[in-house]
C-alpha cells in the first residue's frame, strides 16, 4: 500500500470520526429527553459523547433511552447495582461506559435520565 492509500485512509477514517461526533449532537436532540430527569449542559454533553453512543437507537442490546419497558428489568436489581453495573461495565458496555471524566452521580443522573425515573 502506497503513502498516498495510507494518508487517503487516515483522512477517510478522520472525516468519519469528526462526522460522527458532529452528527450526534445533532441526532440527540436534547429537548426530546429534557422532559424526564433533566440534565445540566456539561453532564448532557458528557451523556452525548458516551451514552448516547449505544443508548439512543439500542446498540449491542442498550436498553433505549425512555423505554420504559427495557428499563423495568434492570431497574428491579436497584440503582446502586446499576451504578455498579456501569463502573465495573457488563455485557457489551465497557467500564465507565465511554465516559472516563463521569463520577458516581454523573452515572445517577444518567441512569435516571435514560430510564425516565427521579430516584
Amino acid at each position: 500500500m502506497g503513502i498516498e492509500c495510507r494518508l487517503l485512509t487516515v483522512f477517510c477514517s478522520a472525516l468519519a470520526i469528526v462526522n460522527c461526533s458532529s452528527t450526534l449532537e445533532t441526532v440527540v436532540e436534547p429537548s426530546l429527553y429534557l422532559e424526564r430527569e433533566s440534565l445540566d449542559a456539561a453532564l448532557l454533553g458528557k451523556w452525548t459523547r458516551s451514552c448516547a453512543l449505544c443508548h439512543v437507537n439500542g446498540e449491542a442490546g442498550a436498553p433505549i433511552v425512555g423505554d420504559t419497558e427495557s428499563w423495568a428489568e434492570r431497574l428491579t436489581k436497584g440503582e446502586e447495582a446499576l451504578i455498579e453495573s456501569v463502573i465495573q461495565g457488563i455485557n457489551s458496555m465497557p467500564p465507565l461506559g465511554y465516559c472516563m471524566g463521569c463520577e458516581t452521580d454523573d452515572f445517577r443522573s444518567m441512569i435516571r435520565f435514560m430510564s425516565n425515573t427521579s430516584t
